[in-house]
């Protein structure tokens, strides 16, 4: 019973570091967007140069997840978590050295890298050490570390903007995040190592790409994170510039959104645990949610192109938040159903590299459509990818069952 208790907090602890890590990832990849009104200026960008600095970052972190998946299967994933923070707070803390375009785009790339371990980590580690009652405030975590990271980040570094300028911002940011690795060598040293040799044998990567599950994973991912992506990137630059609100103002209606979302997302792990608990579907739990995600969020981002005062932007920012917490949380908790321990490393490195392509052609397509048409096309091209995201999680996402890796 006492060890049995010792593990309940060692992974309490490794969930909140899990949650943590997540947090700052959106800190530092989400800060380009804060540094925005600045920056762009002060370095000479157009919204389509704009567009590809952003874009950038998922040059590399996109495709590398596929090799990243595959090592979390076969070596340290604890050692990896730490390497990729180094490189991550290392790329933000220069980029308040930067001298123009070239040097911000050279480090973007290395943010890129750096991040890519972010998601297979945590997923291998949460299937690794989680049981499936406990999956859904696992991935919450998760799921609220995305919606603080983009919230406290914008709070916070726009108060820094606002007083200090982009670039110590960046520089801050960086130095914060360096602080994770000290508890995250304390707590990995606690963690329960039996039965990691029970996960069963390696699956190879030929055979988990042959599934069909992965790829209607990926495209329903790919859907839901271009609507993500362009609320992230584009939003404080819509509100500034397109809107007439202050910075001031821009980071208050912005963290609103971010801070609902963080609230349901606990919420939402803690009702789906609840559910599952009680003895109904997980999977059909989840695929409902991700229904609902998508339809609302095609809702509130359409409405954000035609609001007008500060209380309508408030309310459907919010929606969005609530929307979004539903996707953050379930994508990699119904990831981790179909692939199990032994293959959640590679599944969802796979799943992010392509969930993730709409994060390089997403704000340039943005950054062309705003040059060329103006924001309000750019928000209905997203709520139409939103809705096409609520369909596809309908009829297009096979039936949520672990996978049989056997080969034939």
């Amino acid at each position: 019973m006492a060890s049995r208790a010792v593990t309940q907090v060692a992974n309490r602890g490794l969930i909140l570091l899990l949650g943590a890590a997540v947090f700052l990832n959106y800190v530092d990849r989400g800060a380009i967007a804060v540094a925005a009104p600045l920056m762009k200026t002060e370095l000479g960008m157009s919204a389509t140069t704009f567009g590809i600095a952003v874009s950038a970052f998922f040059w590399v972190y996109a495709p590398v997840q596929l090799l990243v998946g595959w090592l979390c299967d076969r070596f340290s994933v604890y050692r990896m978590m730490a390497g990729g923070i180094i490189l991550w707070a290392g790329s933000t803390l220069m980029m308040g050295f930067i001298g123009g375009f070239a040097s911000l785009l050279v480090l973007r790339i290395m943010l890129g890298v750096g991040e890519s371990i972010a998601f297979p980590g945590t997923s291998k580690i949460i299937a690794r050490h989680v049981p499936a009652d406990s999956r859904g405030i696992a991935n919450a975590a998760v799921a609220a570390g995305i919606a603080l990271g983009p919230a406290v980040g914008t709070l916070t570094g726009g108060l820094i903007v606002a007083s200090q300028g982009w670039r110590p911002m960046f520089i801050l940011f960086g130095l914060a995040t360096l602080i994770w690795l000290w508890p995250w060598r304390r707590i990995v040293r606690t963690l329960a190592t039996v039965g990691h040799g029970d996960e069963g044998p390696r699956v190879a990567i030929r055979t988990v790409l042959g599934k069909w599950p992965l790829w209607a994973m990926s495209i329903g991912h790919c859907a839901g994170n271009y609507c993500f992506y362009f609320l992230l990137a584009w939003l404080p630059l819509y509100l500034v510039q397109s809107r007439g609100f202050t910075i001031t103002q821009m980071t208050l209606l912005a963290t609103l959104g971010y801070a609902v979302q963080a609230v349901c997302a606990l919420t939402y792990g803690k009702f789906s645990d609840w559910w599952t608990r009680s003895g109904r579907s997980e999977a059909l739990c989840r695929r409902w949610m991700m229904v609902a995600s998508q339809a609302f969020a095609a809702v509130a981002i359409l409405g954000l192109a035609y609001a007008d005062s500060a209380v309508e932007f408030a309310i459907l920012l919010s929606l969005a938040g609530a929307a979004t917490a539903s996707l953050s949380l379930n994508l990699y908790a119904i990831a981790q159903i179909f692939s199990g321990p032994r293959a959640a490393g590679t599944w969802v490195g796979v799943q992010n590299a392509f969930g993730n392509l709409s994060g390089i052609f997403g704000p340039i397509i943005t950054g062309i459509i705003v040059d060329r048409a103006g924001y309000g096309s750019a928000f209905i091209l997203t709520a139409a990818v939103a809705a096409f995201g609520a369909i596809w999680w309908a009829v297009g996402v096979p039936r949520i069952a672990p996978v049989d890796f056997t080969p034939n």
